[in-house]
């Protein structure tokens, strides 16, 4: 069993990936979302992340126990701080295209898709989810650290599209009218049926879709099969009025448990997800990120998205770094952190983005930049921590195998 001591259980994901955050006795609360007294009376750890009081975990279980939880049941995030938007108007798939890079003419009606903001030098601004849920609506999901710039971007589209008198409106719905939970885990689906009307309709629901329902006899709730954990889920839409007793309901048979951000960041990267402003930013490509596959077929011949020429150039003539797993070996290395650097051959040739202990792989593992040519899975590399150098492998990601409710394939 991959066990941890009491103090680095405490500390082992405060600092690598999650860099704003910080104990909220220290920092002031920030922000509350809807559930915040909730939290606090579930035992919640409440630190400060991204200006918003959230908990890192619950005082019933560890970062570690609570991680395992959701690998194996289940678990309910509090992801109201992320900014939930809606994009109306006949024009509105036309002007979210305008400043990102997927096809959202081409999706279907009822589905959603990832994709990035882009500037003009094709780095990423964002990463964000679309959901379409009618040819003249969009639901729109992106991070809060990013808010105020995502409002400015996708306000700025739509006043330009307005002054060419195209039809397009933008709602920005805050955490105190609007809450985002996110339920991730194999025993979601099967918990989220004995609350829904009707209760079967999570079978034909796969990943990356969304409908509105009701839910513990809680109507207008939109729920979307996705996440950010690599495990069967969904994100709930719900009003903040309501959000409390949706939550108790869905805790109510005791299989389901509360998760802080502690679990849900290292879930993530055992999923091999970027978060932004660590392993993604605006100084990097969806080229070097290993996102290529965000930019749509048809965006990339029409090159109409912000930076496509940068983004183009270097889909056919290659980059200098890329985003590489990278698992540490020997006996018991530390793990390596946000900023380590990676060396080969005595040089140094990158540097680590995102680092912790797999509780579910028993490894220290990683996401970083290398130089292109040792991209390879299997090549060797070093990383320098503590001004001790230890081996690690580069290796392919996810770290742990997702288990997303696709649609079977025809």
């Amino acid at each position: 069993m991959f066990k941890l001591s009491n103090q680095l259980k405490q500390t082992w994901v405060l600092r690598p990936a999650l860099g704003g955050l910080r104990h909220a006795s220290s920092a002031g609360e920030g922000n509350r979302t809807a559930l915040y007294d909730f939290h606090v009376q579930k035992g919640g750890k409440i630190v400060n992340f991204g200006g918003y009081a959230l908990p890192v975990q619950y005082s019933d279980q560890s970062i570690i126990a609570s991680h395992l939880h959701t690998r194996s049941v289940g678990s309910i995030f509090d992801v109201s701080h992320m900014l939930q938007t809606y994009v109306r108007g006949k024009d509105a798939a036309a002007c979210l295209e305008s400043v990102c890079t997927a096809d959202i003419l081409g999706t279907p009606e009822g589905s959603g898709t990832l994709t990035v903001f882009t500037n003009d030098q094709g780095g990423i601004l964002d990463d964000l989810i679309v959901n379409k849920v009618s040819e003249k609506e969009l639901y729109v999901v992106s991070n809060a650290a990013m808010k105020q710039q995502d409002m400015n971007i996708i306000s700025a589209a739509a006043s330009s599209f307005k002054s060419q008198g195209r039809d397009v409106s933008v709602e920005f719905l805050t955490p105190s009218d609007q809450s985002l939970i996110a339920v991730q885990g194999p025993r979601v689906a099967a918990e989220l049926a004995k609350l829904l009307a009707p209760a079967t309709a999570l079978d034909q629901l796969y990943f990356m879709q969304s409908f509105v329902g009701t839910l513990a006899g809680i109507p207008n709730v939109r729920i979307t099969r996705c996440g950010y954990t690599g495990e069967d889920g969904v994100e709930i839409s719900v009003a903040s009025d309501h959000v409390q007793a949706l939550t108790e309901a869905l805790l109510a048979n005791g299989i389901l448990k509360l998760a802080g951000l502690g679990a849900r960041d290292s879930l993530r990267l055992e999923a091999g997800l970027c978060l932004y402003g660590s392993d993604i930013d605006a100084q990097t490509t969806p080229v070097e990120a290993a996102l290529a596959w965000l930019v749509a077929k048809r965006r990339r011949a029409a090159r109409d998205f912000p930076g496509a020429d940068v983004v183009l150039s270097q889909l056919k003539g290659g980059v200098q770094r890329r985003r590489v797993g990278l698992q540490m070996l020997g006996a018991k290395p530390p793990p390596a952190r946000s900023g380590v650097a990676i060396f080969s051959g005595g040089q140094q040739v990158g540097q680590v983005t995102s680092g912790c202990p797999s509780p579910s792989t028993g490894r220290n593992i990683a996401m970083g930049y290398v130089s292109e040519s040792l991209k390879a899975p299997g090549s060797r590399v070093e990383l320098k921590v503590r001004d001790k150098v230890y081996e690690a492998e580069i290796t392919k990601t996810p770290f742990v195998k997702a288990n997303y409710y696709n649609k079977p394939k025809i």
